[in-house]
């Protein structure tokens, strides 16, 4: 690698000179963290759930469901010298869909859908710049490329990265993964609905009042007990594998690790399991996460037998309307562009990948 001093242009190297970096790449090591981690994330310039101690680990405890057969523990901490935590770099090694050893993101690439680094704003290019001059120097290093999956667009490590890439011989390459489409939430029920198509608005107000009238009787709720998270997971589970897609998706090992980051999002207090039932039965349900002010919506389950109640809809609405509510800013579809999205009012910002390798 060349010296990145030569080519620095204007920016001061003695930053990050003030930082120790170092790497976690045993699970004891990663553990020891955890309570460090969750703190620097309250305040990091992106924050999202995936990023919680809690979701990644037990990510990590399962290779995201068998996603990676392979891996190798890789996490940069970056420290002031006075040993204050300033910024982690989540990473892990293995091999990407191009057969490459690269360096990405714990959390890739299917199930986890923003990833970033966690750091605070002020410390973001200086962290960043130092995180380059780290693994580009690392005495014992076993990758070929840096790719950096999931980045909303709204990130700022993609033009840090980009900008300093060059300056460590990395030729950068940026690509446009898939739509996440955000609703933002108005402070009333009534505002959201005006603001939406009148043809949406009229479909949601008939199917609400269909539900409220339907015989035998619809109710929804949120699991709220503890003792009752095993059996209700197992409900959602089966409510996904009505999908032929999702049921093929559902592996044990995947299925684990749904239990595990449910389980996990119970403990931190940040999870929401929502369903509908028409007299007892389920007929829908979403997995979602309560966190930052506002509800990600995760996955979700339908039985089709109760299609003419259209019960997916219906929760959504619920769902909804129960955030605004609350006062939440905004309502997270996250990745993939399905029409029901865009007809509930969402808007559409794009997951990103960045991918970093020497210049030949």
């Amino acid at each position: 690698m060349p010296d990145p001093s030569s080519t620095q242009e204007n920016f001061d190297l003695s930053e990050y000179a003030s930082f120790h970096y170092e790497v976690i790449t045993q699970t004891a090591e990663l553990e020891a963290l955890g309570p460090e981690w969750n703190h620097i994330l309250e305040h990091s310039a992106i924050r999202v759930p995936f990023l919680q101690y809690e979701y990644l680990s037990t990510w990590w405890r399962t290779l995201g469901g068998g996603e990676w057969p392979v891996a190798e523990l890789f996490v940069v901490t970056a420290r002031r010298l006075d040993n204050r935590l300033v910024g982690i770099a989540p990473l892990f090694i293995s091999q990407n869909p191009a057969g490459e050893s690269a360096l990405m993101l714990l959390g890739s690439i299917e199930i986890s859908d923003y990833l970033d680094v966690i750091v605070r704003p002020e410390d973001h290019a200086t962290f960043l710049e130092g995180l380059l001059n780290f693994i580009t120097t690392f005495p014992a290093r076993s990758w070929e490329v840096l790719d950096l999956y999931n980045l909303l667009q709204e990130s700022p490590t993609l033009a840090v990265l980009e900008q300093a890439a060059p300056r460590y011989g990395l030729a950068v390459f940026r690509e446009k993964l898939q739509p996440a489409p955000l609703l933002q939430l108005p402070p009333g029920w009534e505002t959201y609905l005006a603001e939406l198509d009148k043809k949406q608005r009229h479909e949601i107000r008939r199917k609400l009042r269909r539900a409220e009238s339907y015989r035998p009787p619809v109710r929804w709720y949120i699991v709220s007990d503890e003792r009752d998270l095993d059996a209700e997971i197992e409900s959602f589970l089966a409510l996904m594998a009505h999908d032929a897609l999702k049921q093929r998706f559902l592996t044990e090992a995947m299925r684990d690790q749904l239990r595990a980051s449910i389980h996990a999002a119970f403990q931190a207090g940040w999870l929401q399991l929502a369903f509908l039932e028409v007299n007892g039965e389920k007929a829908a349900g979403y997995l979602n996460f309560d966190y930052d002010n506002r509800i990600w919506m995760y996955n979700s389950g339908l039985d089709y037998q109760f299609s003419d109640l259209s019960p997916g809809w219906v929760l959504l609405a619920y769902l909804i309307q129960q955030a605004i509510g609350e006062g939440r800013a905004a309502f997270d579809f996250m990745r993939g562009d399905e029409e029901y999205k865009y007809r509930f009012g969402a808007r559409d910002r794009i997951v990103e990948r960045l991918l970093l390798r020497p210049n030949s």
